[in-house]
């Protein structure tokens, strides 16, 4: 098998093989019940139900299974979906999980509101600090943490992890399969948003889980089927099409973060600037570097400003897509400073994006 580079890989995964006179990517199926045989009944094919399975879905689990470096690939309706059935399936009354206190708020307000009430301990950490895995069933770790950036040893914290005992689940949002694979490095787990970077186009939302353990993807599978939580397969079939420019995306986003963090760090209003492609340990363990930083104004009142003067960062939640966004996190009842903004960088030029944020800068400043 020939091993191809991150580009011919992100064009080509999950694709039939070529046959005359078909597409290259089949068009999405809609079905709920297939025909069945008659005697041998679902044994017969591999599509019986659509809550079970679905060819779209399929092709698209193939695809991103093998971007992770996956022996399997489940998708589901959105990233909560997936880490939420990961928490829970993976998880008794008595045991403990371990969250990222810096990272996705998201999933430490399930974790408190939804497994502790279930009779499981959580214990927040932050990603960039000690951890201890005593008795913990399941450690759920993100990196770059989201919103934070914080970043983390997988490979290190892993076998920490599985010499206490615990299984390893790595949220891989923002790096993307392109930027790091965390199963690669030891992780049981990867769970994932195909909403954010990975899809990029700000049109759909959907989540996954990968792992090379079959026992792991047989529980995780029986849990998704019971509960219902698969993405249609026209979003499936949208996803799998965005698939194709993840390099070229993530590769534009890459590069104009590198000169929009190059440019705040010269500006004295901004502050605790944080970017991945400047951690020793992000740059050792990660293929490519996400094109998100954070960083923090004077005040709620000040990033307002900035993204009122701006006319090329649109104001919006999410990050990864095409077009630079940036949000406020403290409006959504993130335990953060009040002027913390999450930048990220899209596909524009990047002379006109520079240009456009220093001058959004200036007339927030003055």
């Amino acid at each position: 098998m020939v091993d191809y580079h991150d580009g011919t890989r992100a064009v080509r995964a999950g694709l039939p093989e070529p046959v005359p006179g078909q597409p290259f990517l089949p068009g999405p199926v809609f079905a709920g019940p297939y025909h069945l045989d008659p005697v041998a009944g679902p044994n017969a094919a591999p599509d019986a139900y659509g809550r079970e399975s679905n060819p779209t879905l399929g092709r698209l689990e193939a695809a991103i299974a093998e971007l992770e470096g996956a022996a399997g690939c489940l998708v589901f309706a959105n990233g909560m979906a997936a880490v939420s059935a990961a928490m829970l399936a993976l998880t008794r009354p008595g045991d403990a999980v371990t969250v990222p206190a810096d990272g996705y708020f998201g999933v430490r307000l399930f974790a408190d509101g939804d497994l502790v009430p279930r009779g499981i301990a959580v214990r927040a950490i932050l990603t960039d600090a000690d951890h201890d895995f005593t008795g913990v069933r399941l450690a759920v770790l993100e990196t770059p943490a989201n919103p934070s950036m914080a970043v983390c040893d997988i490979a290190a914290l892993s076998a920490r992890a599985h010499a206490a005992g615990a299984l390893v689940a790595v949220d891989n949002t923002m790096a993307t399969p392109l930027g790091q694979r965390p199963l690669d490095l030891g992780a049981d787990l990867v769970v994932a948003s195909g909403t954010k970077a990975l899809t990029g186009h700000s049109d759909l939302l959907l989540g996954y889980l990968a792992s090379n353990d079959p026992d792991l993807l047989a529980t995780l599978r029986s849990w998704r089927s019971h509960t219902g939580g698969l993405p249609g397969p026209f979003e499936a079939w949208l996803a799998h099409r965005s698939l194709g420019t993840l390099d070229l995306r993530l590769g534009r986003q890459s590069a104009n973060a590198a000169a929009v963090h190059g440019m705040l760090a010269k500006r004295p209003e901004v502050t605790n600037l944080r970017w991945p492609g400047t951690d020793p340990v992000a740059l050792r363990q990660m293929r490519r570097i996400p094109g998100v930083l954070a960083f923090e104004l004077p005040s709620a009142d000040h990033v307002g400003a900035f993204l009122t003067h701006s006319a090329l960062v649109h104001p919006a939640t999410s990050f990864g897509g095409l077009h630079t966004t940036a949000d406020r996190r403290a409006q959504w009842g993130e335990n953060v400073p009040e002027g913390l903004v999450r930048l990220s960088c899209g596909c524009e030029d990047v002379d006109d994006l520079l240009a456009d944020l220093a001058a959004a800068l200036d007339r927030a400043a003055g």
